[in-house]
């Protein structure tokens, strides 16, 4: 598989942006920017073409692009971030995905939704109820997404869904369950041989898809690395400690559209 990686260089002033369920850290904004060049580089390496929103450095948050839109096919859902000063974030990108040919459209107020609450697996589509991410969101994406099966679910202490949860290839998934409402993600149903998987550290639970066999994970994570390798999957790993200091993950800094 390949495609368009959709990606935003951070600013100056990432070391500003918000954190909800950890303690704030220092970040470092030129290692940062070293951090996201490499984990271009490995979306590349893998077959992915990346396109640069335009930068924002008076969006601290803004390097985190997988919040403000949502793909299905050559549909692209804009969001409502559920953080009002995240907002800002979303023109941008919708100049971005108009400019590749998607078809745009918006979640409007009062709903808010987060991308990185939305988790495709097969035709079902999760969606945490978060602090970001509302019913109402909830609903405008279903309605938007009438060919797939939405479905909310609950989250205990993480910013998003999938701070707590992603899929791998076989459609298996691997998350926390006890971040989780397991009942709501219905693993019998799933469109694919399927489970929970539970990862060896926390953010081995963040796992980007890279087309076959292959998958982004965190350098924080080599024990979970080493189960997938186990599994028979081809990982690759890349440092992103300075955006985990935000609640980041390998997840959230793309958008990757085949």
């Amino acid at each position: 598989m390949s495609g368009i990686a959709l990606v935003r260089k951070p600013g100056s002033r990432i070391a500003e942006g918000l954190v909800t369920h950890i303690e704030r850290e220092p970040v470092d904004p030129e290692r940062a920017l070293v951090q996201h060049e490499a984990y271009v580089a490995a979306l590349a390496a893998a077959g992915w073409t990346p396109v640069h929103v335009e930068p924002a450095d008076d969006l601290p948050d803004a390097p985190f692009v997988e919040d403000a839109v949502v793909v299905c096919g050559r549909l692209a859902v804009l969001t409502r971030p559920g953080a009002p000063e995240r907002r800002p974030e979303v023109a941008a990108v919708e100049e971005a995905v108009r400019g590749l040919g998607l078809r745009a459209v918006r979640v409007t107020r009062p709903g808010t939704l987060d991308g990185g609450d939305v988790l495709q697996v097969g035709r079902a589509v999760y969606v945490g109820r978060s602090s970001r991410t509302n019913d109402e969101g909830i609903a405008q994406l279903a309605a938007l997404l009438p060919e797939r099966q939405v479905r909310p679910v609950d989250l205990d202490g993480v910013l998003h869904l999938k701070s707590a949860v992603t899929a791998l290839p076989d459609g298996t998934l691997i998350g926390d369950p006890a971040r989780l409402d397991l009942a709501a993600l219905d693993l019998a149903r799933l469109d694919r041989p399927a489970g929970l998987l539970e990862p060896e550290e926390e953010s081995g639970a963040h796992v980007v898809l890279l087309g076959g066999d292959r998958v982004l994970m965190a350098a924080s994570a080599p024990r979970t690395a080493d189960l997938l390798v186990r599994r028979g999957l081809d990982v690759t790993t890349v440092d992103i400690s300075e955006f985990e200091k935000l609640e980041g993950c390998v997840t959230c800094l793309s958008v990757l559209i085949p």
